[in-house]
């Protein structure tokens, strides 16, 4: 694994009274009515959290969340509180913020303000990085989703003080680490859009599995570069090659579910496709051509649900989740990525415990297994 230092190396009595600043990976889907709806990277943030307090730190959580400078960790504050008693101040500096870490006790949790409030986040600005170190006498780095990224909370602080990696973070790194060397009979899923932007991450994958397939918008892609209609379906602005769907390793569907306009939807042939259809998920012939891959299979890389599952299209990527926990019950290594995938994934039925290892990754993931590092990562080193 990457030369970094994980917290969990530090003995209790090393971070007992310390105030520790925990970089989460807490930026968590929002309804219009300021709701959580996801608590999926939540609980996978709980672990350092829980060691960080048991170990008696002063456990100060910075985050992002949203796009938007305006965005505010309240939610991500009532979220929390389900599972620990935690105060939230909602600025990142002032006197506010001072007075309650000078009072915080052993143990105890406190949520400052969403970081991208303030410009000197993504610019990583100096000033702004001292500001933020300043505050805590430990760094720590749980915050995976956003390891590919330069921003301050990510590479600038971590460089100004004593910094280790969250209990997720080294998991992460060792997963995924795995999945660049994997156990063969090798089988990796890439779903997504924007081809242009998948090939790197495609080829490396022709050339580290046994078998590729690719599914979502992208297969519609593969599709209208074998001269196969679309219809109404998303496709990128640049095709794949003849490198790329002609490779022996390469697998797409043989099916496809096409919805018309009038919101009817029909399994059909990719050459079946009328002008009025939108493709929106494989097919059941798809899934079995899978299936003998998959039970094959010693190690899974998923990426990607294989329809449009914000529209209700998520049968077919359930069929695949239990081919897939049947291998992990068999002894199968499974990495599963993507805020799409995992959220796909939600209504299946299956419990996470059973699909293997699940990455709070997404763009992250994609990164680390095409570069085997991240600016956050490195940071750490």
């Amino acid at each position: 694994m990457l030369d970094m230092r994980c917290i969990d190396e530090l003995k209790p009595e090393e971070l007992r009274g310390k105030r520790v600043l925990v970089r989460a990976g807490l930026d968590l889907p929002v309804d219009e009515k300021g709701e959580v709806t996801d608590m999926f990277r939540l609980k996978k943030a709980l672990p350092t959290l829980h060691f960080l307090s048991q170990a008696g730190a002063k456990v100060i959580i910075l985050t992002k969340i949203g796009r938007n400078a305006s965005d505010t960790n309240e939610p991500v504050a009532r979220a929390l509180r389900r599972h620990m008693n935690v105060t939230y101040v909602p600025d990142i500096f002032g006197h506010l913020v001072t007075s309650a870490i000078a009072t915080m006790r052993d143990g105890e949790f406190l949520l400052l303000e969403n970081l991208q409030q303030d410009p000197g986040e993504i610019a990583n600005d100096p000033d702004f990085c001292k500001k933020v170190a300043a505050l805590g006498d430990i760094y720590v780095n749980d915050g995976f989703p956003s390891a590919h990224r330069e921003s301050a909370g990510m590479v600038g602080v971590p460089k100004m003080m004593p910094s280790y990696a969250g209990l997720q973070f080294r998991d992460e790194v060792a997963e995924l680490s795995k999945a660049l060397s994997p156990t063969h009979p090798a089988f990796a899923i890439i779903g997504g859009a924007k081809f242009e932007t998948k090939v790197p991450i495609i080829t490396l994958l022709l050339e580290k599995y046994d078998h590729t397939f690719v599914t979502g918008a992208l297969a519609n892609d593969v599709f209208k570069a074998q001269g196969l209609p679309v219809g109404r379906s998303l496709v990128s602005k640049e095709l794949p090659d003849e490198a790329v769907i002609g490779h022996a390793r390469f697998i797409a569907p043989t099916d496809v579910t096409a919805e018309r306009s009038d919101g009817h939807a029909f399994v059909k042939r990719p050459h079946e496709v009328g002008v009025d259809d939108k493709i929106v998920d494989i097919g059941p012939d798809t899934v079995a051509l899978l299936a003998p891959h998959i039970e094959r299979a010693q190690f899974i890389l998923w990426n990607g649900p294989t329809g449009l599952y914000e529209a209700g299209y998520t049968s077919y990527t359930h069929a695949l989740a239990e081919l897939i926990a049947h291998r992990v019950q068999a002894g199968a290594h499974v990495v599963i990525g993507g805020g799409d995938t995992i959220a796909a994934l939600e209504g299946s039925g299956i419990s996470d415990d059973s699909l293997g290892f699940l990455s709070t990754g997404g763009g992250a993931m994609m990164e680390f297994l095409v570069k085997g590092t991240l600016p956050g990562i490195e940071a750490l080193g």
